[in-house]
């Protein structure tokens, strides 16, 4: 995995912090989450904060550094919170049942979640046909002031004929959650024509079959988008056990405050945490160290929205990331573990951008990217979608992510010689072997162990765990068909 991050330093003033918002009701259970009656991850309890802040630029050099806080502004200038305030809920939801009623699947959900947190700042609803040309064409978004803010992909909401007659010229329409609850309001709306062809061809750049996102939310959605100002009833939740770790981009801020970050660099993942993660984020705080950062906090983000069948599931993955920790792989007091709402794309080097800028919302001011990130395999021929540098060049360039300062890294790898994970060295790459996600699960599936130093043992064996029970699931409901 090839590594490089970007750097952007502000001054804020640290405030002391109390009483954290309570949440609150609306359930939807994420798709490949299996409900669970207790929290699996026990690191890092957060302390309740207030936030409040001064941000300004200040200067950098790598040869002093005077810098107070990890916070920087958030795009826009100020964080999104589209969560209705608690004292006018009830009239909201009185206002919304009168209303025509747009359903939401669950992805459109998470969306809602992405939005109504500032995850997308200065997005403040569905994308209306002007801010989703801009996005769809130009990856970024021009606000009002005239600056650019990156926005690579298109935030939207899909609707079919039947529902945009029902609508008829109402300005406004209720949002309904897929158990069937009402998740919000959308204002002053617009609908237009949802041109999937065009949609699929820019953002991943081909039409080929088999792209994951596509067929699970583009092909089977109407063909209209309606846009407009998103009004959410009540902070999304999801019932799994795993809600207390959807930290927002304001409780994320309020904790690196807390914490008197002068660095924070996160993590986007997908996937386990393997040693080689482990060696990239190690040595990302090792050099912020060398650079005179005194505090650099590790968000170690893993994405929780949607993602395709043969990945691990989110609470695997977490359970898996906690023994991470619990083993001293990466250290406890210097990592805050949060989930990431989105859901997954897999658009390689458009995506990138996007994971970029939802970290700058949240107050990360380096971003670590590795090898092919967001990427995946082509649908239809035995070849990578994407060029697997292209998503840390395009980063590197994307207009909006100036706030983002670079740091480059080296190729890490499984040295066979040394057996751990180490950079790559070229002059003895007969050493080196390159272990891919698809191979890591194909270990666990088969019950064959990874070389030694590959991964903590106990994370390992959460893997195995949760094929075994997999493949006997797979197991019974195939033996439940021969009986029938």
């Amino acid at each position: 995995m090839s590594l490089i991050m970007k750097l952007h330093i502000t001054s804020t003033q640290l405030n002391p912090m109390l009483n954290p918002q309570t949440i609150n009701k609306s359930t939807f259970t994420n798709y490949n989450t299996k409900i669970r009656s207790k929290p699996i991850y026990h690191c890092n309890p957060l302390i309740s904060t207030v936030y409040k802040s001064t941000m300004h630029v200040s200067s950098f050099s790598y040869s002093s550094c005077s810098v107070r806080s990890s916070l920087i502004e958030p795009d826009g200038g100020a964080l999104v919170d589209l969560v209705v305030p608690e004292s006018e809920r009830a009239k909201k939801t009185s206002e919304a049942e009168a209303l025509p009623k747009v359903r939401l699947t669950k992805i459109d959900t998470e969306w809602v979640h992405v939005i109504s947190e500032g995850w997308a700042s200065p997005l403040r609803g569905f994308m209306r046909e002007n801010e989703y040309l801009q996005s769809l064409h130009f990856n970024s978004l021009k606000v009002a002031d005239g600056h650019v803010v990156n926005m690579s992909l298109p935030i939207v909401l899909a609707i079919d004929d039947k529902t945009k007659e029902l609508i008829g010229s109402s300005p406004n329409v209720g949002l309904v959650g897929p158990n069937g609850d009402l998740v919000g309001i959308l204002r002053s709306i617009e609908i237009y024509k949802h041109n999937k062809e065009e949609r699929i061809a820019r953002t991943w750049g081909t039409t080929a079959p088999g792209l994951p996102y596509v067929e699970e939310v583009i092909t089977p959605a109407g063909n209209w988008l309606v846009g407009g100002d998103l009004e959410v009833l009540n902070p999304i939740k999801y019932g799994d056990g795993l809600d207390h770790y959807r930290l927002s981009p304001l409780q994320l801020r309020k904790e690196f405050d807390r914490r008197q970050a002068d660095a924070v660099f996160a993590f986007q993942l997908r996937n386990p945490v393997h040693n080689g993660h482990a060696l990239l984020m190690n040595d990302t705080r090792r050099r912020l160290l060398e650079m005179g950062y005194k505090k650099p906090i590790l968000l170690l983000h893993p994405l929780g929205g949607f993602t395709k069948a043969d990945d691990v599931p989110l609470d695997v993955r977490m359970e898996q990331h906690s023994k991470v920790l619990e083993d001293g792989i990466l250290d406890p007091e210097t990592t805050i573990v949060s989930i990431f709402p989105s859901p997954m794309h897999y658009a390689g080097p458009t995506e990138v951008q996007w994971h970029a800028k939802a970290r700058i919302n949240a107050g990360a001011n380096f971003y670590i990217v590795g090898r092919d990130p967001a990427g995946m395999g082509h649908p239809t021929e035995k070849r990578d979608l994407y060029d697997p540098d292209h998503g840390k060049k395009v980063l590197s360039m994307a207009p909006g992510l100036e706030k983002l300062n670079i740091l480059p890294f080296r190729v890490a790898a499984y040295d066979t010689a040394e057996k751990k994970m180490a950079f790559f060295d070229p002059s003895r790459a007969k050493d080196f072997l390159f272990i891919s996600g698809t191979k890591m699960r194909t270990y666990a599936r088969s019950g064959e162990n990874p070389p030694d130093g590959f991964m903590c043992p106990s994370g390992w064996k959460v893997l195995v765990k949760y094929y075994e029970s997999m493949q006997a699931e797979e197991a019974s409901q195939q033996q439940a068909v021969f009986s029938t």
